[in-house]
């Protein structure tokens, strides 16, 4: 298999201080770092490009000309496989869970807009969106196309070297840090930072995308390292999930609004909402302390908001109007 990246995204994206809401955290104003994988480059940025440029690597050297991943319907990951293929000169097909609704807001807009197609597979597990993605992939080769199926959430070994790197990124740019936090989804974003920074300095907040996430970091980040990582050393929150993935908890709409009103700063009602969450009951229950630097991972997700209805309605909430009153 090729181990060569192709180029897709602008490295290292920047690590930025947020004392304000390090201060709301119950931080020191010198304790909070957010490192800003949501600039990392095409298709409105997020992690996932750091695995593309792995994982459509691989395929270019195989010689697809289509790329084939799976997803939920607001997937990140889809959409950035979309917006890769069309970077490379690629055709892609995205086989998501569930079917056409009424609008297509959010990363589905931007899925058309890349040019991707989208096979819809209905109301099915994890199983059966594999087995839907493969019967795509045979439909393609017998028209004549070369697909590569990239993996769920583009995460695997392969796509975990991407984190590999942010990892060293963050190395140089805060050698002194105690703790990264990070949304963990598919797996492959965190495997590579335990790879790169050791299982006890990365914590991630559980989003639900898996039933046994921590086997899924074990799996991939084991090949990366030079012995075996178990699960159970693995620093997993598994307390922001609430009522499942699709939905927004409580924790991560007050996450969304706090790192808004401190900072400037937007994050998903998904993945970066929850891992706030689940930085704010870290500081809370003391696993995170005054004192130590801690580097909160911004993995991107901003259009997927506009395609969440309840995300979008509490946003909208919060605007308030401005009374005038004649004299």
């Amino acid at each position: 298999m090729n181990l060569s990246p192709v180029s897709l995204g602008s490295f290292p994206t920047p690590l930025e201080p947020a004392p304000r809401l390090a201060a709301a955290l119950g931080l020191g104003p010198e304790d909070l770092w957010i490192k800003r994988d949501d600039l990392t480059g095409p298709g409105g940025g997020g992690n996932k490009i750091r695995k593309l440029e792995w994982t459509a690597g691989a395929a270019l050297a195989e010689g697809a000309d289509t790329l084939v991943t799976t997803g939920a319907p607001q997937s990140n990951h889809a959409r950035l496989t979309a917006a890769a293929a069309a970077r490379l000169g690629l055709a892609a097909v995205l086989v998501l869970r569930g079917g056409p609704g009424a609008a297509r807001s959010g990363n589905l807009a931007l899925d058309g807009l890349f040019g991707a197609r989208i096979a819809w597979a209905g109301e099915v597990d994890r199983a059966g969106l594999d087995a839907a993605a493969a019967d795509v992939c045979a439909r393609l080769r017998a028209e004549g196309a070369r697909p590569a199926l990239i993996p769920f959430g583009g995460s695997g070994v392969l796509g975990a070297r991407g984190y590999v790197r942010c990892g060293e990124e963050l190395d140089e740019q805060l050698p002194e840090l105690r703790t990264v936090v990070v949304a963990l989804g598919s797996g492959g974003t965190m495997a590579g930072l335990v790879a790169a920074l050791g299982a006890g300095a990365v914590l991630g907040v559980d989003v639900g995308a898996l039933p046994d996430p921590a086997a899924a970091v074990a799996a991939f980040a084991t090949p990366l390292t030079a012995r075996q990582v178990t699960a159970e050393e693995l620093r997993v929150r598994r307390d922001q999930v609430g009522d499942g993935y699709a939905t927004l908890t409580g924790p991560a709409a007050e996450a969304l609004r706090l790192a808004a009103r401190t900072e400037g700063l937007v994050l998903d009602p998904v993945y970066t909402g929850r891992a706030l969450a689940g930085l704010r009951a870290a500081v809370a229950d003391g696993d995170i302390r005054p004192g130590e630097k801690t580097v909160f991972v911004h993995t991107g997700g901003l259009p997927g908001l506009f395609g969440h209805p309840d995300a979008v309605a509490f946003a909208e909430e919060g605007a308030t109007e401005f009374a005038r009153h004649a004299g």
